[in-house]
């Protein structure tokens, strides 16, 4: 909106020129030849930023109209620059404030001057008018609340009736997911009796079919292959269902001696791939003893066989104190977290996918160049929030991956 400026003056030649003096300026002009003039535009109109009023206008001068406009309430907000020709002495200079001026503008008028005092009024305006906007809104803002406030009075009952649905439903999905647990639990059971069969069978003809064609041994052997991926994949499926069933007894667990037992068991991988572990000194923490092996077991793995072909495997484990949360939305429940790091310099993958590793059955790479079941990652992601923490990964494809545990400072102990 175009600040108004009311221009006063008996003579049009000034008029024009003081209207001149603004012509790069975005302002809107109202022009009146006599104080009664002024007047009657002001019973109209009151969004004035600034009148700039000439003191020698026959009739009514300058100071005499500037008292009129001040009598009316709804004009005392808009200031008033008297333009004079006449240094009129100090004490018509205070008749001129007393009547509501708030400066004296000396013809000739210095254009640079005026421009710079017509400016700041306009700035003035400007804000007030942000502030009678802001003023409207939390006026409006305070009666929404108010409604607000005596509709959540009035559904008081409403609100105590639903709060007590919405916990018998959550107790009917904690059940639900109870029941299915269980069911993924005996249906892997159930599973594992008939595919011991297949694989004890397969077995007994690969030592005794020395009469076999080839490729009829080729069949036997992805029969073998098959059976120990759905071994594998059972397992898998059994120790996710523990994680949910396993009630929380926590104890003081060594870090160190954790990772040099699972070291220990995968010293032929190890070997294998020459690969090289550097492992800092690591915390005791306060968790489930049953369930950290396989955390810490699972991510070691997938460090191992994720490495690039062509290099040597090294795999940092390391820890931190933070105060911070690394980023992570959803860590803001602690002032400190404990920090775990598995970093490697393995195949890596695209970091878009950082989340969706952590979903059961996902996976990035095809099944043919990497072994697994998809569920490894889940399973750490199920022991981390279950000891309430977070488990995140920083990965970029052809430079490795960091895999980095947060836990809260309350569950560790140096």
């Amino acid at each position: 909106m175009q600040p108004k400026i009311l221009l006063v003056d008996d003579r049009d030649e000034n008029l024009l020129s003081l209207e001149s003096i603004f012509e790069r300026e975005d302002y809107r002009f109202v022009k009146a030849n006599s104080g009664k003039q002024v007047l009657k535009i002001l019973l109209g109109e009151v969004d004035f930023a600034l009148i700039l009023m000439d003191v020698q206008m026959p009739n009514l001068n300058g100071f005499e109209t500037a008292s009129l406009i001040y009598q009316r309430d709804k004009l005392r907000h808009i200031p008033i620059i008297f333009i004079t020709a006449n240094n009129f002495g100090e004490e018509n200079q205070f008749k001129g404030y007393e009547a509501g001026a708030v400066d004296y503008i000396y013809k000739p008028v210095n254009a640079d001057i005026l421009r710079t005092k017509v400016s700041v009024f306009v700035q003035l305006y400007k804000k007030n008018r942000q502030l009678i906007i802001q003023e409207q809104k939390l006026v409006g803002i305070n009666k929404n609340l108010e409604t607000e406030i005596g509709e959540r009075k009035n559904s008081e009952e409403k609100v105590t009736v639903l709060n007590k649905k919405l916990l018998e439903n959550i107790a009917l999905l904690e059940s639900a997911n109870k029941d299915l647990d269980l069911f993924v639990l005996m249906a892997s059971h159930d599973l594992q009796a008939p595919l011991r069969k297949i694989r004890m069978f397969s077995d007994m003809l690969m030592i005794h079919g020395e009469k076999m064609e080839e490729n009829e041994k080729s069949y036997i052997t992805r029969i073998q292959s098959v059976s120990k991926q759905m071994q594998e994949l059972i397992n898998d499926l059994l120790e996710f269902c523990k994680i949910s069933s396993e009630k929380d007894a926590p104890a003081m667990v060594d870090l160190n001696e954790i990772i040099r037992n699972i070291l220990a068991e995968s010293d032929d991988i190890i070997k294998e791939k020459q690969a090289t572990f550097l492992v800092n000194k690591l915390p005791k923490i306060y968790i489930n003893p049953i369930l950290i092996r396989p955390l810490f077991f699972n991510l070691i793995s997938n460090a191992l066989k994720y490495s690039k072909k062509n290099e040597t495997p090294v795999i940092r484990i390391y820890y931190e104190i933070s105060d911070e949360t690394s980023g992570h939305p959803t860590l803001s429940e602690a002032s400190q977290y404990c920090r775990i790091f598995i970093e490697d310099n393995g195949i890596g993958f695209d970091q878009k996918y950082a989340e969706e590793v952590f979903e059961m059955f996902r996976r990035l790479h095809p099944k043919k160049e990497y072994e697994g079941t998809g569920i490894g990652l889940a399973l750490c992601k199920k022991i981390v929030e279950k000891n309430n923490g977070h488990i995140y990964a920083r990965s970029k494809v052809g430079q490795g991956t960091t895999i980095i545990i947060s836990l809260p400072v309350g569950r560790i102990a140096e």
